[in-house]
């Protein structure tokens, strides 16, 4: 096993002597073992990445290393590592047997009876002994997704790559899928690249998250970091759903005002944002409370627009009490969401009051997105549990 680094990593394609710029200039250092989940939206450049990483991709500028070597240059058969792609990619007219040998036929010398007593024993650990002698048509889309995952562990490479390999698997079972690749990857302690643009799989598979936007590097971190912690309005838009409330506010006598509110800021919080007056303020909806009488001074009258129940919450969308339904160009005033228990009852068109706790909340520069203010993530150490 080897730690990856990519070192000012940039992609470029010519189009007609027009340079488009599909990754600009990465720098991520991942540790020997780690889980790795690189997220953003279509088109970020997150597959892009992952190909150079494999070699089938050329790098336009900068350096990949593995376990402090640089394979930048280097083709994809001497990397060591193993690719599993969304699509699959089994060979059709070959045998799970002969698929998950084929990797180690074509790039070792290792004898055949070595070769089919470590695709057994992978195949063992998959839970798929008994279709190894079926072919691809003959499974089901979680078995050959096993499949595929067993071709890249029976090579025993320093580096896992994976390209959305759940995207193609219904609901119920991509939930199962995650949870057996997190056990699968501790047990054997690869190094692993994630890509997915599905902020759930992110938040609950990696142990640090790298966010992609228009081909640039937008936060590393932990998931939780990154979550109570954004660098800027588009990690804090991204990730969490439903996605952080925001509202474009001036500052203005120590306080940020809204066409419908005012929000008065603590000495702290003006402290962070000081030398700024075009803002936003952002909130998660979690964090809004919903109560029956306004006497706090974050406490706003507003009117309830939109119900939808998810079972264990309700996602409420609301609109500040007098605001206007349409605004001067007559489109419809935005709402905001706040979550709140499944067993509250709460019905459109009732008023309530939304309570926007300071402690909660989020700043930042309107016109460079920059993080001015953030929530203080809680560091606390886990209570170890007596039995």
């Amino acid at each position: 096993m080897a730690e990856l680094t990519l070192d000012g990593v940039t992609k470029w394609f010519d189009d007609d002597g027009d340079r488009i710029v599909a990754v600009d200039d990465a720098n991520v250092d991942i540790e020997d073992g780690e889980f790795l989940v690189l997220v953003g939206p279509s088109g970020c450049g997150k597959s892009t990445t992952l190909r150079m990483i494999a070699g089938l991709e050329t790098v336009s500028r900068g350096d990949i290393r593995l376990g402090g070597r640089s394979i930048t240059d280097e083709p994809p058969t001497t990397r060591d590592i193993a690719m599993v792609f969304q699509s699959y990619a089994l060979y059709p007219h070959m045998t799970v047997r002969e698929n998950m040998s084929f990797g180690l036929e074509e790039s070792t010398d290792m004898p055949d009876d070595e070769i089919a007593a470590q695709v057994e024993q992978t195949a063992e650990m998959m839970g798929i002994a008994d279709l190894l002698d079926r072919k691809p048509r003959e499974l089901s889309g979680g078995q050959q997704q096993r499949v595929a995952l067993g071709r890249a562990i029976v090579r025993d490479p320093e580096v896992f790559l994976m390209d959305e390999p759940l995207s193609n698997l219904d609901a119920k079972l991509r939930s199962q899928m995650r949870t057996e690749l997190q056990r699968l990857q501790e047990d054997l302690g690869v190094t692993t690249v994630y890509v997915t643009h599905d902020q759930t799989e992110a938040m609950t598979m990696g142990d640090r998250i790298a966010i992609l936007n228009d081909g640039e590097l937008q936060q590393v971190g932990t998931p939780l970091e990154c979550y109570h912690e954004p660098r800027n309005v588009f990690v804090a838009g991204f990730i969490g759903e439903p996605s952080m409330n925001f509202f474009d506010v001036d500052l203005e006598d120590g306080a940020l005002v809204a066409d419908d509110f005012e929000y008065a800021l603590s000495d702290e919080t003006l402290a962070d944002v000081e030398g700024r007056d075009r803002l936003v303020l952002g909130i998660r909806p979690e964090d809004i409370e919903l109560t029956g009488e306004g006497d706090e001074r974050h406490d706003f009258r507003t009117l309830v627009d939109v119900v939808e129940p998810m079972g264990d919450e309700n996602n409420v969308y609301l609109t500040f009490a007098g605001a206007e339904r349409v605004d001067a160009s007559g489109e419809e005033v935005e709402t905001f969401v706040a979550t709140v228990s499944g067993m509250r009852n709460v019905a459109s068109g009732q008023e309530v009051v939304a309570r926007i706790p300071e402690e909660a909340i989020h700043v930042f520069d309107r016109d460079t997105g920059e993080a001015l203010h953030n929530r203080e993530l809680e560091r606390t150490e886990v209570a170890q549990a007596n039995f």
